[in-house]
């Protein structure tokens, strides 16, 4: 390792020198240069830009990846692929995996019975849900996030590398008209002819310390056109490339506008996936139906013989009477439309008088509302005590 001690102590005495001019400028004690007001309003907006661009950057990774474990654990995981120069896998998304685990459950329950065959329905919606969240994630970081970060640690880093080089550049032009105006200061007192003083040998040094400031104010002085040079070529550099933000907000103008279209797109699948299973679990309470055979055969074995069986196909549902005992209250949970005449259309939230019906499909109760009468499946109700 080479350890350069001459080159450290003058790193230290350039920052020594540089903190006590700093220093000097906030109280006012030095002199600093200025830029013009356009160059301040141009720093003033890259701030500014940096600042939201980087807040709207994390918030979005935010609403992508809600979950702070899994967002870190996510970005180390691109960040190692990243360093590899391989392609991060896709990863299963969280309504993906509940829509596998509840197709699952349902193979152990029995897509035969009603909770299993719901549990599939739910589960392959579930799983369309996530393979479009998945393609919604993917489009947001190509086409929003990565332009977003590109800027914070491409763009935003040579704007910040330039503009530390100018301010030191500024301060090295302030130093040397520092040192030029002490220059011309010393010299003019060496110039200034003493009449007290008779002796020529003092005459003879006053002329050469003359001198040597003369030399001193020349060299200040090209110090000073040197730095003003470096100064100002910098100054320009910066200046492009903070006219450049106006740039950087037209294509983030254009990557916002893809990703509201990829939002869009993803919300409106989501109802459209979601709208499709409504409709399939509309046509669940049919599917109970179904399994209605075993009530019907124990209802026959508890009969007393074959004439206490009575047929809900032959059933007049205007001579059925409410018996004096048993009727209960019901809340309807779901809006349902009478498949007959035999059947009572019900609307959600509304409440009902009920009863059982000797003979009657265990699945079904007898439902009155007002003057009106007719049979009600068990799964649209809400029995009240």
């Amino acid at each position: 390792m080479d350890f350069n001690v001459k080159k450290l102590a003058s790193g230290a005495g350039l920052f020594f020198t540089r903190a006590v001019q700093f220093t000097e400028e906030k109280l006012g004690q030095a002199e600093k240069t200025e830029l013009d007001a356009h160059f301040e309003n141009l720093l003033s907006r890259a701030d500014c830009t940096k600042l939201w661009t980087e807040k709207i950057y994390r918030q979005t990774e935010a609403l992508l990846q809600p979950n702070p474990i899994d967002h870190t654990g996510a970005r180390i995981e691109e960040f190692l692929y990243e360093k590899l120069d391989r392609k991060a896998p896709s990863r299963v998304t969280n309504g993906e995996l509940l829509g596998q685990y509840m197709m699952d459950a349902a193979k152990e329950f029995g897509p035969g019975t009603p909770y299993g065959g719901t549990l599939i329905e739910v589960g392959e919606c579930e799983r369309r849900l996530g393979a479009a969240e998945r393609e919604f994630l993917q489009l947001s970081a190509i086409s929003f996030l990565t332009p977003l970060r590109n800027f914070l640690e491409g763009d935003w880093r040579t704007i910040s590398k330039e503009r530390r080089l100018l301010e030191n550049l500024r301060l090295d032009l302030d130093a040397c008209k520092t040192r030029l105006k002490k220059a011309k200061v010393a010299e003019a007192k060496a110039m200034a002819p003493d009449f007290q003083e008779t002796r020529p040998r003092n005459y003879v040094l006053s002329a050469s310390a003359s001198a040597l400031w003369s030399e001193e104010v020349e060299k200040a002085e090209h110090e000073l056109r040197v730095a003003q040079t470096e100064f100002d070529r910098q100054a320009e550099v910066t200046r492009l490339l903070l006219e450049g933000i106006s740039s950087t907000h037209v294509n983030h103008l254009r990557c916002l506008h893809e990703f509201v279209e990829a939002q869009a797109a993803y919300y409106k699948q989501c109802h459209f996936h979601m709208q499709e299973l409504q409709k399939e679990l509309g046509r669940l309470p049919d599917a109970f139906a179904l399994n209605s055979t075993n009530c019907e055969a124990t209802a026959c074995c508890a009969s007393e013989g074959p004439g206490g069986l009575v047929e809900t196909d032959t059933l007049k549902i205007e001579e059925v009477q409410a018996p004096a005992t048993g009727t209960r209250k019901a809340k309807v949970l779901y809006d349902y439309d009478a498949a007959d005449s035999s059947e009572l259309s019900l609307l959600a939230d509304e409440l009902i008088t009920v009863y059982t019906v000797p003979g009657m499909d265990c699945d079904w109760l007898m439902g009155e509302r007002g003057n009106q009468k007719g049979k009600v499946p068990v799964t649209y109700l809400e029995l009240l005590s």
